[in-house]
C-alpha cells in the first residue's frame, strides 16, 4: 500500500513539473509546434489582451505585438494585462512584459508601429498566423493584402457591446477580408483616407462600446482557430473563408460562409521572393537598382507597393522634401513655411534611375525594414526582400 502511495506521489510530481501536460492529453496536440511558432498580434486593446494571454498560456514561442496607443484608464475595465500603474505607457510594451511574466517560455516583443506603413512584408512572411484585434477597416484591409502577398493566414476579430465575430482568411481557401467588404465599408475607408491631411483628433470616429466578456469569447475562438491552422496536417475543420458570429444578448451563435470574389484585388500573391543581403536602413537605392538591372536587364525599374510623397511645392516658389508614404501625410506637413499657404506635392511609386535622391536608402523614403520590393521589366516582376534586416527586427526573439 505504501509503495502505491509513493508511486502515485511520484507520478503526481512529474505531472505538475510539466506545465503543458494537460494540453498534451489532446490526441492531435503537438506542443513543439507551438514552441516553434511565431505569431503576430495586431492591436493590444480588449481583444488583443485576450489573444496575448491565450498565446502565453499555450506556450507560443515568439509573439510580435503591434500597437501605437498608450494605456488609458478606460482600458483597465477590459484589459486583463494592464494595471493602474501602467496608464500612460504603450500598450504593446506592457503586454509583451506581462506575456513573458505569465510564461517564461514565451518570447514577446513590442512594436510601436503603424501596421499599414511601418511593417515590412518580410515580417508577415515569417509568421505562422496573424491575429487581428482592430476597430479599423483600413488596417484590416492592409493586413489582408500583406498576408495574401506572402501566402499567410490571418484571423480577424471584432466586438461591440455583448456581440462579436471572428473570421478566418487563408489564401486559396475561400473568401478574403476584401471579399466580405460592403459598399458601406468602402465608403468609411474612403472617408478616413480623405481625412489623411487632418489632425489625429479630427480623424477619430468615436469609441466603440465593448466588454471584457465579449472580447474573451471572440479572442478564444480566434486562438482556437489558430491552433487548428498550426496543426493543419491533422485535417481539423477550420473557419477558412467563414465567420463565427456571436450574439451575447441571447447567446445565439452561427457560422456564415463568405462568397469569394474572383476579381478581388487582394488575391495578389508574390509567387517567387528572392532574399537579398540588402538592408532598408543601409543599402542605397542606386545600389539596389544597379543589382536589379544586372539580373533583369538595363530596362528594369524598382517598384514599391505604396505611393511615396517626395516634394511639396507652394505657389510662392517655396519647396521642401517630404519623403514619406502618402498615407502618412498630415495637414501641417503641407503648410508652406514661408507664406503659410497649403502646398501641393509630387509622389512616385517607382525608381527609374534618373531621380536626384538615389543616394537615399529605402528607409529614408518611407520603405520599412525587411520589406519586399519589385524589380519590373514590362509586365514581368521579380520580388526582392531586404533580408539583412531580419536580425534587427527579430532581435531578442
Amino acid at each position: 500500500m505504501e509503495n502505491n502511495i509513493n508511486n502515485f506521489e511520484l507520478l503526481s510530481s512529474d505531472f505538475e513539473e510539466d506545465r503543458y501536460s494537460r494540453l498534451r492529453l489532446i490526441p492531435w496536440w503537438d506542443q513543439e509546434r507551438l514552441k516553434n511558432a511565431t505569431i503576430m498580434v495586431v492591436g493590444a486593446g480588449a481583444i488583443g489582451n485576450e489573444l496575448i494571454k491565450n498565446l502565453a498560456l499555450l506556450g507560443i514561442g515568439r509573439i510580435l505585438i503591434y500597437d501605437m496607443d498608450a494605456i488609458e484608464n478606460t482600458n483597465l475595465t477590459r484589459s486583463v494585462l494592464y494595471r493602474a500603474k501602467d496608464v500612460g505607457r504603450y500598450k504593446a510594451e506592457v503586454a509583451a512584459e506581462r506575456a513573458t511574466e505569465m510564461n517564461p517560455d514565451v518570447k514577446a516583443k513590442a512594436f510601436i508601429a503603424n501596421i499599414i506603413d511601418d511593417v515590412g512584408l518580410g515580417v508577415f512572411r515569417r509568421m505562422n498566423v496573424v491575429l487581428g484585434g482592430l476597430d479599423n477597416r483600413e488596417a484590416r484591409l492592409s493586413i489582408n493584402q500583406s498576408c495574401y502577398k506572402v501566402d499567410k493566414p490571418w484571423i480577424d476579430g471584432a466586438i461591440e457591446a455583448l456581440n462579436g465575430f471572428a473570421r478566418v482568411f487563408v489564401p486559396g481557401q475561400g473568401a478574403c477580408y476584401e471579399c466580405t467588404m460592403t459598399e458601406t465599408d468602402w465608403m468609411l475607408i474612403n472617408k478616413r483616407k480623405s481625412c489623411a491631411l487632418l489632425t489625429h483628433e479630427q480623424m477619430e470616429q468615436g469609441k466603440i462600446p465593448t466588454t471584457p466578456t465579449s472580447s474573451s469569447v471572440i479572442a478564444g475562438i480566434q486562438v482556437q482557430e489558430m491552433l487548428k491552422l498550426l496543426h493543419a496536417d491533422r485535417h481539423l475543420p477550420t473557419l477558412a473563408g467563414k465567420g463565427y458570429v456571436f450574439n451575447g444578448l441571447t447567446h445565439d451563435s452561427y457560422v456564415v460562409e463568405y462568397q469569394r470574389k474572383e476579381d478581388c484585388m487582394s488575391h495578389d500573391t508574390y509567387e517567387k521572393i528572392v532574399e537579398k543581403p540588402w538592408s532598408a536602413r543601409i543599402t542605397a537605392l542606386k545600389d539596389i537598382l544597379l543589382e536589379i538591372r544586372n539580373e533583369l536587364g538595363e530596362k528594369a525599374i524598382l517598384d514599391f507597393d505604396r505611393d511615396i510623397a517626395t516634394t511639396a511645392k507652394c505657389s510662392c516658389g517655396e519647396h521642401k522634401d517630404l519623403f514619406t508614404p502618402v498615407h502618412k501625410l498630415k495637414g501641417n506637413m503641407l503648410v508652406c513655411p514661408k507664406c503659410g499657404k497649403q502646398m501641393t506635392f509630387d509622389s512616385m511609386h517607382s525608381i527609374k534611375g534618373d531621380e536626384d535622391f538615389l543616394d537615399k536608402t529605402p528607409l529614408e523614403i518611407g520603405i520599412p525594414l525587411l520589406h519586399i520590393v519589385g524589380g519590373r521589366v514590362g509586365m514581368q516582376t521579380t520580388y526582392y526582400e531586404f533580408t539583412s534586416d531580419e536580425e534587427e527586427v527579430f532581435a531578442e526573439l
